[in-house]
């Protein structure tokens, strides 16, 4: 019976950022259980390593990329950059987020509609300072997101902007700070199909010429498979499985990532279609828990019922952040 290893790994020498045992937790509802977003979670990204973070609405990747940030504060666990701890002070965040910057899904609602592409991406320095010259380090910015010539684009309006263009300005105006990390919250999702390869095309030339890492939290598979070096696939506040892109995505082991595949478009297995939704947060199943939704546990649990039991009744420890390719499932399947 296969379980995921129980001793963690050292995070490689390389490692960025690294999210340590993490945990949020959010008071219930009129004195309820407290829902829990994030439950316990590991998880790396190395220096110039773009890892995805893939799972369905609600499975509380946002909430993991957004206490990543700083943005809330975790109930457990810490959140470590270059080998320190982050700190929750205004001073140490300030310092903070201009060496990890935010891409947010949606363009249009990111930019002020009454200031234009020079004072969008302006705005960052303007708040940290350190630019001797802003005019250059903002054209320096547009060239670099793929706005050329920028003096093109200073004046004009978001309006004035296709889509992929306003995605390029919101790129420039993380980039005018010169992080090392970008935490890019599905920044394709609102583009049309036509401009989403530009911009996965340009995030990877600015990993490949800038040493920027990333974290792209996204729904779509394919999209990880275009853009990543690792994977790691969360549900219900858990990452379940992570590892190497094309060993996820070519093998993958836990039966929730599989049923995420089998619907993608060009996937050669029958569409796993998953009853039900999943488990409301405060009332995390016992086990592993997906096992009310899965798919491989419905069709052969009676054969296997020592699988099964363990399925529904042993919790499953928390995967390493880092390291070859895991998955925290119960069921025999879960081995290479």
């Amino acid at each position: 019976m296969a379980t995921a290893p129980v001793m963690k790994e050292s995070p490689a020498a390389g490692a960025l950022l690294r999210a340590d045992a993490l945990a949020v937790t959010y008071q219930g509802r009129r004195g309820g259980p407290p829902a829990r977003a994030v439950d316990g979670v590991d998880l790396d990204v190395g220096r110039g390593e773009i890892v995805a973070l893939v799972g369905e609405s609600g499975c509380g990747k946002t909430t993991l990329a957004r206490t990543l940030l700083g943005l809330v504060p975790p109930t457990a666990g810490r959140v470590v950059f270059a080998g320190e701890p982050l700190g929750y002070g205004a001073r140490a965040l300030k310092a903070y987020r201009r060496r990890v910057q935010l891409v947010l899904q949606d363009p249009t609602g990111a930019l002020n509609p009454r200031h234009t592409v020079y004072d969008a991406v302006a705005e960052g320095l303007r708040i940290h300072g350190g630019a001797s010259d802003e005019r250059a380090a903002v054209a320096e910015a547009l060239a670099r997101a793929g706005l050329r010539p920028p003096e093109r684009f200073l004046l004009r309006y978001p309006h004035e902007l296709s889509g992929g263009q306003r995605q390029r300005v919101v790129i420039a105006g993380a980039l005018v700070l010169r992080p090392e990390l970008l935490v890019a919250d599905e920044p394709v999702a609102s583009l049309d199909a036509s401009v989403r390869g530009e911009i996965l095309a340009l995030l990877l030339s600015l990993r490949d010429e800038l040493g920027l890492s990333a974290l792209v939290v996204t729904h779509d598979l394919g999209l990880a498979w275009n853009i990543a070096d690792r994977v790691a696939v969360m549900y219900l506040g858990r990452i379940v499985e992570a590892g190497p892109v094309e060993e996820v995505l070519s093998a993958p082991r836990h039966p929730y990532t599989r049923a995420l595949l089998s619907v993608l478009p060009d996937s050669s297995a029958p569409p796993v279609v998953l009853t039900g939704e999943p488990p409301d947060p405060t009332r995390v199943p016992p086990g592993c828990r997906f096992h009310a939704r899965c798919q491989v546990l419905a069709a052969a649990g009676p054969v296997h019922p020592e699988a099964a039991t363990a399925c529904r009744t042993r919790d499953l420890p928390v995967l390493p952040g880092h390291g070859p390719h895991t998955a925290a499932c119960h069921w025999p399947t879960a081995e290479p």
